[in-house]
């Protein structure tokens, strides 16, 4: 009987028709390995073949690059790629009656579209001069679009001397934090300070400076300050009067308190957020105990919140013995800073403070710092990168907006990175509310 070789007849393999699919499966795979070698073999792109001496700034609102210098920066190795934002400065500038048109003044010298400012005008000043400063804002095509200018509408009576100023203070800080607005440090401006460099200069410079610092002039109160200030008591009429008043001083006296340190200094201040979230938010009760306090304190401006970041471990450490202000003080005993004039103008730009107070209401000075350190011309902004317009027919540049995440840095910035490097030093702070230590079990302070 004879096999069927209807399925498999003739010699081994003789269909042929497998070899065509072989031939492209091994043609595809032989193409996979030479890529895959050429991939092993070739030369590597890393973050250090990428163009040096660039740094990236995320969450930005244009666009993300920006060129700084890294080569004084010990965080950073050059050549590589940083994920970093720049900072932000919420500013509050305070004036009184007559003072609208200096505060104008002083906003567009300091103005940066980064930044958030906050106008008070206290309740001294008349309704109308309160309503031009608000409408002034609202006009303005830049303050309009980017919309970082805010004038509180309800002005509160200040006395400077009484508690009601620490009030006006807080009350800003907490109009920031409640808007969830972005910044990470706080300055104070009246309407008498003004700038000495650009905000291109400081933003530049607070670029590469720790945002848990907190730059506030400040030291142990003793002698006469513990006597003329601490012990007696005093009543601010601005807690309950309509009418400014000054405070008055009665003929009480009271203990030092035992549960914190009182130190004293500069009204002025910049002040990291995380610390005046502590403040406002108060997660332990010092700064809440400490208000009440100063609630009958002279001059509480000038200790609040030196006590209070000075008696806190958290933020003790984070502090730096500078008001970053140009303050020509009188003869002793110090108390009243002078006004200032052009012939002050070589040390002020010597001090490599970005501020300085007290000036006259339009004094010469102010036209000449404008002129030779800002670059500014009379009603416009103070140029800096973001300004993209030309000029053209006299117009403001800044009306026009660029990247505001680019900086261009001039002579200012020298100055103040020099001043920031001085006072941020182990020796300079050595002798700040940073070198102390409080012994709960001998109850007392010591330096470390």
């Amino acid at each position: 009987m004879r096999k069927n070789g209807s399925a498999h007849s003739g010699r081994p393999f003789s269909d042929r028709r497998w070899l065509l699919p072989f031939l492209a499966s091994l043609l595809v795979s032989v193409t996979l390995l030479l890529a895959t070698l050429s991939g092993l073999f070739s030369p590597h792109y890393s973050e250090d073949s990428m163009t040096p001496d660039i740094v990236l700034f995320t969450g930005m609102d244009n666009s993300d690059w920006n060129s700084i210098d890294l080569e004084n920066s010990k965080d950073v190795e050059r050549h590589s790629l940083v994920e970093i934002e720049a900072p932000r400065i919420a500013y509050l500038l305070t004036g009184t009656k007559g003072d609208s048109q200096r505060m104008r003044r002083t906003l567009q010298a300091i103005y940066h579209p980064r930044n958030q400012y906050i106008l008070h005008l206290d309740l001294e000043a008349p309704p109308r001069e309160r309503i031009e400063l608000a409408m002034y804002v609202k006009g303005d095509s830049v303050f309009s679009v980017i919309d970082n200018v805010r004038v509180i509408a309800k002005g509160n009576l200040v006395t400077y001397r009484g508690p009601t100023m620490i009030a006006c203070t807080l009350h800003a800080i907490a109009i920031l934090l409640k808007e969830n607005l972005k910044w990470d440090w706080f300055i104070n401006l009246s309407a008498s300070d003004y700038p000495l460099m650009t905000q291109d200069d400081i933003l530049h410079v607070f670029s590469s400076v720790p945002r848990d610092l907190n730059f506030i002039e400040h030291s142990q109160s003793t002698g006469w300050k513990v006597n003329q200030r601490a012990k007696p008591i005093i009543i601010d009429p601005g807690l309950y009067l309509s009418k400014k008043f000054d405070v008055v001083v009665t003929s009480e006296r009271r203990e030092l308190p035992t549960s914190f340190k009182l130190f004293t200094g500069s009204a002025w201040v910049m002040l990291s957020r995380a610390f005046l979230e502590y403040c406002i938010w108060g997660w332990e009760s010092l700064p809440r105990t400490i208000l009440m306090y100063y609630v009958n304190f002279i001059s509480s401006p000038e200790g609040y919140f030196h006590t209070v970041i000075c008696n806190s471990d958290d933020f003790r450490n984070t502090t730096v013995g500078h008001d970053l202000h140009y303050i020509a003080w009188d003869n002793p005993p110090k108390q009243h800073p002078r006004t200032l004039s052009r012939k002050d103008f070589n040390d002020m730009v010597k001090s490599g403070a970005p501020f300085a107070r007290k000036f006259p209401k339009d004094d010469p000075v102010l036209d000449k710092i404008d002129h030779e350190l800002l670059g500014r011309s009379e009603g416009k902004f103070t140029p800096g990168a973001w300004c993209s317009g030309n000029g053209d027919d006299g117009e403001d540049p800044c009306l026009s907006r660029g990247n505001d995440s680019f900086f261009q840095p001039g002579p200012g910035s020298e100055r103040l990175r020099e001043l920031i490097n001085k006072i941020t030093s182990k020796e300079f702070r050595s002798g700040s509310c940073s070198s102390l230590r409080y012994d709960q079990s001998k109850r007392q302070w010591s330096g470390t």
